[in-house]
């Protein structure tokens, strides 16, 4: 299978990755709705993650943040990830789009990377514009305020808020120029991300890499944990190169 999807990736001309939360569990980053994931460990997930919530109850919502996404565990990019921002090195990837808002395709190496729910590592104030880091914020009480009085968010995407409309539109423009689109670590069931692969252009094809089966008519499909996957795969690029 690992030789058929570099079949696949070497007789495309445009490779386009889109990426779920699969893609960074084997960096100690928990998904959401696999048996282990946030929302079979936390009912009402969704709600404590959304803008309404966030307002109605500041306290309950960064008490649950606090502990899922402002870790100072020092995450580092999988074979997954470093396998990606290799392919892009060697030309054979345009772009990646990801669901993920760790930004380890960045700390990999990755350049043209889409985050269509944003970012965990910045905080913007709405009010004034002000910008604050993840370590500015675990340093301030539990719920965080801008030096204006406004409560801070992170630029994450929360439940219940459309895409960002300049992210929405690079990653339809990239899903419409591959002629392979291999999704990895995504159930498809998060929207209105998952219903951005009906804009792949008519005879593209598409590789699945996710641990549970999809329900994606697909070319190829390996139900293995991805950063594996990638691992085998980069081994037969530098097994090439070498002879």
């Amino acid at each position: 299978m690992i030789r058929q999807l570099k079949r696949l990736i070497d007789q495309a001309e445009t490779v386009v990755f889109f990426g779920g939360a699969g893609v960074s569990t084997e960096s100690g980053v928990p998904d959401f709705r696999s048996s282990q994931g946030l929302y079979r460990q936390y009912q009402g997930a969704e709600k404590f993650l959304s803008p309404r919530f966030l307002k109605k109850d500041p306290v309950t919502f960064y008490t649950f943040y606090r502990k899922h996404f402002l870790s100072d565990k020092e995450l580092t990019p999988n074979q997954a990830h470093i396998g990606l921002a290799e392919l892009e090195a060697r030309g054979k990837l345009a772009a990646i789009i990801t669901q993920n808002v760790d930004r380890l395709h960045q700390k990999a190496g990755s350049k043209t990377v889409y985050e269509l729910h944003g970012r965990a590592d910045t905080f913007t104030c709405r009010s004034c514009g002000k910008v604050y880091t993840k370590d500015q914020i675990r340093q301030m009480d539990h719920v965080p305020y801008c030096s204006c009085g406004e409560i801070l968010r992170s630029d994450v995407v929360l439940f219940d808020e459309g895409l960002e409309p300049k992210t929405h539109e690079q990653a339809i423009r990239a899903i419409e120029q591959a002629d392979l689109l291999i999704i990895g670590g995504s159930s498809l069931r998060v929207y209105p991300a998952a219903g951005l692969l009906r804009y792949q252009k008519p005879g593209g094809k598409k590789v699945l890499i996710n641990l549970e089966p999809g329900n994606t008519p697909v070319e190829l499909e390996i139900n293995r944990p991805i950063g594996e996957v990638f691992g085998e795969l980069m081994q037969l690029y530098e097994m090439e190169e070498r002879e």
